[in-house]
């Protein structure tokens, strides 16, 4: 197979592991709503922000949806256009080495973009799929880039969609009227009866497609559609369905071409003419046609890869999208390419579920959050997005003022007031990262680190996925009174403890942070095997081996 090759991959390729875990710092003040429902913005380097989210969300999202930096070459700094930022100068600078400060433009964005992919698909279900925009400039390299990381085998699509109503008339070649969308799945399908990986939606029926039905000859099954009778094979291919029909109304012998035969052999097409599905015309002496039913077909259509701007908007919508929620409001910049609302929600009738979670690295303007709370408001479900912005002035600004006026409600442009989509559901908790790691330069666990923390840290080390919401918030809301207990959880058939800052009550050594056989008496039971992460251990090896006990000591066996 091929592979892609630039200056600087060797420094990048095993980079996240080298990127610190930090910790999730919530800033109460640009919080909004029910800030504990489970929509996040976070603030900070995508990079630092992904490492750190893994130990919550590893494996839990179903869709990922981003749009980063197309690289054009244009110097200006724009957010969604160019890697030639200071942040990303001062990142490759700090990863590749010398040569990271003159390397070609393609080979900084592919240096930029191979760690937070290798980390993004680590946050994927098994039935999760990763959607990317992208244009000329890096669609192949993307492809390549994709195909090494996600596997070519778990390519979805690349879908065509038409950002622009009308050419340029500057253009200096030909005017480009479309960006494209890259799909992935984390685990595709491989057959139809393939039972594991992503499956896509139908797409819902509109009134376009349902006027495509009729009911020209008072057919007591309701409307419908006629379609070819015929299928594309050759009499040589399929001769059983190489045979003449005979038209009922004039006694005509009708037969197929013999390079495009009949789709139904002698008997279901007996079968349908004597259910009445057979359609020969408004005069009754046309070739046959096979009715389709409105009533049996599929609730909804198959998604294809052509996507109009009536479908999925345009970047003209976007700005105007913008402008009518931000006004004269000097705090938003002017994106010169935001995605409109339309085009990701479009996305997330494919490949969610109502109660999907949904991952942006590259929120920017907040596109992405504006379209779960949209889809939700639409079909009632109760999606949850997760947001990061590098930029401090866009995320507080833009990206979470966004969502909050969306959310709650606002003025617009003209003076009219919008309601909100969600005003009771669609808050989100806004963070940004510590400052300093989990973890000391030293390898030791910070003195400020919370259990709570910790033990989505300790979760993750041990087992890969995310801290489930639900386990978290009914025993680990901090070092308080909501019933924590040292035994995080079981998975595969073993429990998980963790004995840390006092979470017995007693930091001493008899009733603390150390396994000895009085604490080990006082954990909450379970028959089987068990992992327990504490600072020390005072068990023998017979009693671990009895117990069914491995111990790993903390901070050392938390190297992820």
């Amino acid at each position: 197979m091929p592979s892609l090759n630039w200056i600087g991959k060797d420094a990048v390729v095993k980079h996240h592991k080298d990127v610190p875990f930090r910790l999730l710092e919530p800033v109460p003040e640009l919080s909004c709503g029910d800030a504990g429902n489970g929509n996040l913005i976070v603030q900070g380097d995508n990079l630092h922000a992904l490492k750190s989210l893994l130990p919550r969300y590893a494996g839990q999202v179903k869709c990922i949806y981003i749009d980063p930096p197309y690289n054009t070459g244009n110097e200006g700094w724009a957010y969604n256009d160019n890697v030639n930022s200071p942040e990303i100068r001062k990142w490759l600078g700090e990863v590749v080495g010398k040569e990271g400060e003159t390397l070609d433009r393609h080979d900084r964005w592919l240096c930029m973009m191979y760690p937070r992919l290798v980390l993004l698909r680590q946050f994927l279900r098994e039935d999760g799929a990763i959607f990317v925009s992208i244009d000329d400039n890096e669609v192949a390299t993307l492809r390549l880039l994709m195909d090494e990381i996600f596997g070519a085998g778990n390519f979805v699509a690349t879908v065509i969609w038409q950002k622009k109503q009308s050419p340029q008339s500057d253009a200096i070649n030909l005017s480009d009227m479309h960006d494209y969308v890259i799909s992935y799945a984390r685990q595709a399908k491989q057959s139809r009866q393939d039972p594991r990986g992503w499956s896509r939606n139908l797409l819902p029926r509109g009134d376009v497609q349902d006027a495509r039905f009729e009911n020209l000859d008072s057919d007591p099954r309701g409307s419908w559609t006629s379609t070819d009778y015929t299928c594309n094979k050759t009499a040589t291919e399929r001769p059983n369905l190489y045979y003449a029909i005979t038209n009922p109304n004039s006694g005509e012998e009708i037969w197929p071409s013999r390079t495009r035969v009949w789709a139904y052999e002698v008997d279901a097409h007996k079968k349908n003419m004597v259910e009445g599905r057979v359609w020969w015309g408004n005069n009754g002496r046309t070739r046959p046609r096979i009715k389709k039913y409105l009533a049996e077909v599929a609730d909804g259509i198959v998604p294809s890869t052509w996507w109009t701007r009536e479908f999925a908007g345009d970047n003209q919508e976007s700005r105007r999208e913008l402008r009518g929620i931000f006004g004269s409001d000097e705090s938003a910049p002017d994106f010169s390419t935001p995605k409109p609302s339309s085009l990701i929600q479009r996305i997330l009738q494919i490949a969610t579920d109502k109660d999907s979670l949904i991952l942006d690295s590259f929120a920017g303007s907040g596109t992405t959050g504006h379209a779960v709370l949209k889809q939700n408001a639409e079909d009632g479900g109760t999606r949850k997005f997760i947001l990061v912005e590098m930029d401090g002035n866009i995320a507080k600004n833009v990206t979470a003022e966004r969502v909050k006026r969306v959310s709650q409600g606002y003025t617009n442009a003209r003076g009219d007031a919008v309601p909100g989509l969600s005003p009771a559901g669609g808050g989100f908790q806004f963070c940004t990262l510590s400052k300093e790691p989990l973890f000391t330069p030293q390898g030791q666990i910070r003195d400020d680190v919370a259990f709570a923390q910790l033990a989505e840290f300790v979760w993750f080390a041990e087992t890969g996925s995310g801290y489930t919401p639900e386990a978290l918030d009914s025993r680990l809301r901090g070092n308080d009174s909501f019933g924590m207990s040292p035994l995080l959880g079981k998975h595969a058939g073993r429990a998980i403890y963790l004995l840390y800052n006092g979470i017995l009550k007693d930091k001493s050594v008899g009733g603390g942070n150390v396994l000895t056989g009085p604490v080990f008496d006082i954990l909450p039971p379970f028959d089987g095997p068990k992992t327990i992460y504490a600072a020390a251990c005072r068990l023998g090896a017979p009693r671990l081996q009895r117990e069914q006990i491995v111990f790993k000591q903390t901070p050392y066996a938390l190297a992820v």
